[in-house]
């Protein structure tokens, strides 16, 4: 099977997200990395103005739009690849688009209904992930009496019924289970053991494992230090056949992609 896993690059415009808060809120800065990451390789730059760390305090929406529209528009220029906005507002999902972006990137699951309309009243691609809770509180004791496994597929079932129902074509649907979104570290763990079982619903997949904290309580190191195990989850991931890995060292992970390609393209046959 050709390997097809394509490659979103991270541009936070935030002060406080976990691993690059703070590096790219200056305008020319933010711009000047989003244009980085396309030279490294990247198939799609996700950005995103508020953090979505554990605990992270939520962001006014007209200071949201002013950390990332000008880049989304200094971009859009430049860039010949997709632009995602990681939001969860309407208003800034709408201006984001008007501006240039044609993923929305919503942590809540298009839960609002004015985010469900949008989408509908667009032609952009939607990421639809899955997140117990609030980001502020998401990890104190997220619990899935079920199982986490019978859940999602409870969960992005009924999601996608819904998202279908109101208008949005199924091909436009991109499926994230939230890797550390109200999950434990087992939790984490058998959701990537068992994405076949989230293939199997017929949606694109896209994961976020990048430099994540659970990787720093199985190996009990730093977050700097973590781009190792990040590139080797995100192997397997693309060798299971993840559509979308999203990740903040892309031209890492694409050397790792064009070496995966070599080993797992297909085989010419040999008649003896």
């Amino acid at each position: 099977m050709a390997l097809t896993t394509k490659i979103m690059g991270i541009l936070n415009v935030t002060p406080d997200s976990c691993y690059d808060g703070g590096r790219y809120l200056e305008l020319e800065k933010a711009i000047a990395h989003g244009l980085k990451l396309y030279r490294d390789g990247a198939d799609v730059v996700d950005i995103g103005g508020e953090s979505t760390r554990p605990g992270a305090e939520p962001v006014g929406e007209a200071e949201e739009l002013r950390r990332v529209i000008p880049v989304i528009e200094g971009l859009r220029a430049h860039l010949p690849i997709p632009i995602s906005i990681d939001t969860k507002k309407p208003a800034v999902a709408a201006q984001a688009l008007a501006a240039g972006a044609t993923l929305l990137n919503d942590i809540t699951g298009f839960r609002d209904p004015a985010m469900v309309s949008l989408a509908a009243n667009s032609n952009c691609d939607i990421c639809v992930m899955h997140m117990q809770g609030e980001p502020k509180t998401m990890q104190l004791n997220p619990h899935y009496p079920e199982g986490v496994i019978t859940h999602l597929l409870r969960w992005f079932t009924e999601r996608t019924d819904s998202l279908i129902q109101a208008g949005i074509a199924k091909e436009r649907i991109i499926l994230d289970p939230g890797i550390g979104f109200g999950k434990t570290v087992d939790h984490n763990i058998e959701i990537l053991q068992n994405l076949r079982r989230l293939r199997d619903l017929g949606f694109r997949l896209l994961l976020g494992v990048s430099r994540k904290s659970f990787m720093q309580k199985i190996t009990g190191k730093e977050r700097e230090t973590l781009l190792p195990p990040t590139i080797a989850v995100n192997t397997l991931m693309m060798v299971e056949g993840v559509d979308i890995i999203r990740v903040h060292d892309v031209a890492e992970h694409c050397l790792c992609r064009e070496v995966l390609k070599q080993l797992t393209r297909p085989q010419p046959c040999h008649h003896s």
